[in-house]
This record gives structure tokens, C-alpha cells and sequence, in this order.
């Protein structure tokens, strides 16, 4: 474990390891396109099947995106707070 990480809950890790999540997610999207186009599946079951799993792909991609967003407004009012209770030491000569 590096200096700067705090651990599972270090909202900068989260983000990274969601937007690498999020990455990989739509690289998995664009190798089923690829595979649609390059093959002749318009008539057989496997085409649907890789229609839904392409949905199933999106659908995640929105919800880690979704906690991303999530994430990142928490750490703003965490640091907020953080520097709320600074300035109050300094106003209290702590």
C-alpha cells in the first residue's frame, strides 16, 4: 500500500477503480459491436443474446457512472466539512 492510499475507503481510489471499471465496461461494448458486425448473427439466437448483454453492459456503465458522480459530490462536502472544522480550530486558537 502506497503513502497516499487510505485504504478500501479513499474516495480518489474509489473514483480510479470505478472509472477503470467503467473502461473496461465499455471496451467489453465495443468488442460485442465488433462481433455483431464481423459475424452473421442477425438471424440466430446468439444475436440476441449479445443485444441483451450489451444492454446489461450499458445499464452498468450508468450505474458506476451514477456512483462516480455520487463519490466525487461526497468528497466535496467532505472536504468542506474538513475545512468548516479547521477554520473553527483556528478561530478557537486550538
Amino acid at each position: 500500500m502506497n503513502k497516499d492510499d487510505r485504504g478500501p475507503l479513499d474516495l480518489t481510489r474509489v473514483i480510479d477503480d470505478r472509472e477503470k471499471e467503467i473502461s473496461n465496461l465499455k471496451n467489453n461494448i465495443a468488442n460485442l459491436e465488433e462481433s455483431l458486425h464481423s459475424k452473421d448473427y442477425w438471424e440466430k439466437p446468439d444475436y440476441k443474446f449479445l443485444v441483451e448483454e450489451n444492454l446489461n453492459l450499458r445499464r452498468k456503465i450508468t450505474e458506476h457512472e451514477q456512483e462516480i458522480l455520487e463519490v466525487k459530490a461526497d468528497n466535496v462536502k467532505l472536504s468542506q466539512q474538513i475545512t468548516t472544522m479547521m477554520e473553527r480550530m483556528r478561530d478557537a486558537n486550538f
